[in-house]
């Protein structure tokens, strides 16, 4: 093995396991960069300047909107009380006797249409613990059921979705959000159908066991003493949850307070900009868009592009506006301080963006190595079917980075253009190419380092030992074989 193959594999296993660790991937991604490159025996400053750094750039330049306008979206869905205006309509609705599919399907349609995931656990979390105590459903499986409604189905797979996962691939496959409808809804399915399937099973066994809500904390050892090793798994579940980011540390109780403190909206004024983002995006793409003139997008000045080449990012950027814009109309008075809550959802998006922007820096530069042509090579070499290799390498990165949207943007900047020629080579719609790359950065993505994980357990108050195993089993494993059904269904019957 080359020592710059070593390097390789050093620095993605570094930036592994010291992301876990709590250090921001923004001080991380450069470094093990240059690591890896000093180790091939590249020279460190110009791959910074000069591969690092517009990688970067051009992924800041592409997304930015899309993460500025969701935590904007967000934000103000949140303050105006119309997030927990959808909740408590999805709950009332259900009811507490199904208090696992209610909050599901309260968290899948928040962020089906564009709400932030971490927004929506703040905003679901209060509910869930009511319903889950007055139910008799241990805690412990809150996290699992927001993880399944908050990024699985909606996030990767349902056509149409805002959340940056699916629109990551666009600009590479010349495809939209709408990509692939038919084997989206059926990869969707799996994972809601089947999540929800297993949490409900999970509680029946759990309460038949006697478990409650809460089990009361034992002093001592299961019912007579903790020995050393209980106490040791303790202490690292809590040092585990206490690295969430900075956001996390909020304590859930205050969380709590703030949440239930959220004006009241009618129930269908708060789904109104929801329906809006779907339908609006849905439009724009289909109809409206490929009715008009985009001519002059052929000049220089405007990057020599087709239209098919941006109506994926232009028809959620404004569908997005349009909705932040009937949020503010509707609830101006009650949001108050409009200026504050918009200010606070532009400054929450500048990390997000950053941190991702820095993963594909990383990802551009191990792609410039030599040694990477191995790695390309055993991709690749994996299956005749890109499809396998594609989803083979988007889970790997997404679960080495711990994000679904930088594993994936790595795999694309390194590896999206030989995936697409494979593809048009054997004749595969570049739709199917598109939903199988989404569908795949959310498998692996949500192992135990990842961002989104710790900072959903720290908000419920609970610990990787009590709650991971129902996150992995639904929000990597039915997941990953949704994409497996899809992989099949779509090289038997292509896209549809």
């Amino acid at each position: 093995m080359s020592l710059g193959l070593i390097g390789i594999i050093l620095s993605l296993g570094l930036l592994m396991y010291l992301a876990y660790r709590g250090i921001n991937v923004l001080i991380l991604a450069p470094l093990l960069a240059l690591l890896a490159t000093l180790m091939a025996g590249g020279p460190m400053l110009a791959t910074y300047t000069q591969v690092f750094m517009p990688a970067l750039g051009k992924y800041a330049m592409t997304y930015f909107p899309l993460f500025l306008l969701g935590a904007i979206f967000g934000k103000v869905m949140d303050v105006s009380g119309s997030a927990k205006a959808i909740a408590d309509f999805i709950v009332d609705k259900i009811g507490a006797q199904r208090a696992i599919l209610a909050i599901v399907l309260a968290c899948g349609i928040l962020t089906y249409g564009g709400v932030s995931l971490f927004v929506v656990a703040f905003a679901v979390f209060p509910i869930a613990a009511a319903l889950f105590k007055e139910s008799g459903i241990p805690k412990r499986l809150i996290p699992a059921t927001i993880a399944l409604g908050s990024f699985t189905f909606t996030m990767t797979a349902l056509p149409g979705t805002p959340a940056i996962q699916n629109a990551i691939p666009s600009p590479y496959f010349g495809t939209n959000a709408f990509a692939a409808p038919g084997l989206g809804l059926i990869a969707g399915l799996i994972m809601f159908g089947g999540g929800v399937a297993y949490l409900n099973r999970r509680s029946s066994t759990l309460v038949a066991a006697g478990e409650v809500y809460e089990p009361p904390v034992m002093k001592g050892g299961g019912f007579f003493g903790r020995g050393k090793k209980d106490k040791d798994l303790e202490a690292k579940d809590r040092e585990a949850t206490d690295e969430a980011p900075v956001a996390a540390t909020i304590e859930s109780s205050a969380a709590d307070e703030h949440i239930m403190e959220r004006p009241t909206v009618p129930w269908a004024l708060a789904f109104l900009p929801i329906v809006v983002v779907i339908a609006l995006n849905y439009a724009l793409v289909n109809w409206i868009f490929p009715s008009m003139d985009f001519d002059y997008l052929k000049q220089d000045a405007y990057g020599s592009v087709g239209i098919d080449d941006v109506a994926g990012i232009w028809g959620i950027i404004v569908a997005l506006v349009a909705s932040i814009a009937i949020v503010l109309a509707a609830n101006w008075t009650r949001i108050g301080d409009v200026k504050g809550a918009v200010n606070e959802g532009t400054m929450g998006s500048l990390l997000p963006i950053f941190n991702t922007a820095s993963e594909v820096g990383y990802g551009a530069v191990i792609a410039s190595l030599a040694a990477f042509t191995t790695i390309k090579d055993a991709v690749l070499g994996v299956s005749g079917n890109p499809l396998v290799s594609l989803a083979l390498s988007v889970n790997v990165l997404a679960g080495i980075t711990g994000s679904a949207s930088g594993g994936m943007s790595i795999a694309l900047e390194a590896l999206g253009t030989q995936f697409k020629e494979m593809a048009m080579s054997q004749g595969i719609s570049l739709e199917l190419v598109h939903r199988v790359t989404a569908i795949s950065s959310g498998g692996f993505d949500a192992l135990p380092h990842n961002g989104a994980v710790i900072t959903l357990l720290a908000i419920c108050g609970l610990s990787h030992r009590q709650s991971y195993k129902d996150i992995a089993v639904v929000a990597i494993l039915v997941p990953v074989l949704s994409l497996v059904a899809i992989i099949v269904l779509g090289s038997i019957f292509g896209s549809f």
